[in-house]
């Protein structure tokens, strides 16, 4: 108990592997978020969803369409950032995380050997090794960010080729427009318009896009 206190490698070992599985974590209640979300994309209260709708309208408008939609949806959700890493760069680093801490652990028993400790000494930095490495396998294989994201986008996919293109073919520009305007608009933060100023708001949008 004592090496567990004061040992600098083991604490520091123990903290990579609470950032290590606070990281999958965090990456795959996002990830279920949004999978709830794309339940009713339509309607959804998403910021990133609604920031994906908006992208691919504009997208849609400007180029006539969108020539593969699982690549631009693929691109969307690699380009998500939790501070400043995207979610592909917050499970590497979760990865990264969980060896630092073993290569620590090893060193900690190098250096113990090095100084004549016994190998019941040693015995700490294997179980902290083994509980991270088991605990960070654990925690992946039941958040399996892998598996979320294609179910994310497979949502995602199935939503702008099924419901968005059809919407944006027949839809006037005014209207698209409208829509796009709304999006852009966070659902706690909407304004209280006239008829008035929601015509004006809409004239100013058709004058950008036309």
């Amino acid at each position: 108990m004592e090496l567990f206190k004061n040992d600098i490698f083991i604490k520091v070992s123990i903290f990579l592997i609470t950032l290590s599985i606070i990281c999958q974590i965090v990456a795959g209640v996002l990830y279920q978020n949004m999978i709830q979300e794309t339940d009713n994309m339509s309607a959804t209260d998403n910021k990133l969803l609604k920031q994906c709708k908006l992208k691919f309208a504009n997208c849609f408008q400007l180029n006539s369409g969108v020539a593969n939609i699982p690549i631009f949806v693929e691109k969307f959700i690699n380009r998500i950032k939790i501070g400043f890493l995207t979610l592909p760069g917050l499970s590497v680093f979760s990865g990264q995380a969980m060896l630092l801490s073993v290569l620590l652990c090893g060193i900690g028993v190098y250096r113990r050997i090095v100084q004549g400790h016994h190998l019941v000494e040693l015995f700490p930095y294997y179980i902290v090794s083994l509980f991270g490495l088991y605990a960070y396998f654990s925690i992946s294989s039941m958040v399996d960010l892998k598996g979320k994201k294609e179910i994310l986008k497979t949502n995602m996919i199935d939503y702008l080729e099924n419901h968005m293109v059809s919407r944006l073919k027949v839809l006037p520009r005014e209207k698209i427009a409208k829509e796009i305007m709304e999006a852009q608009t966070p659902v706690v933060e909407t304004p209280r318009f006239g008829r008035k100023e929601q015509q004006e708001l809409e004239q100013l949008l058709q004058e950008f896009l036309s």
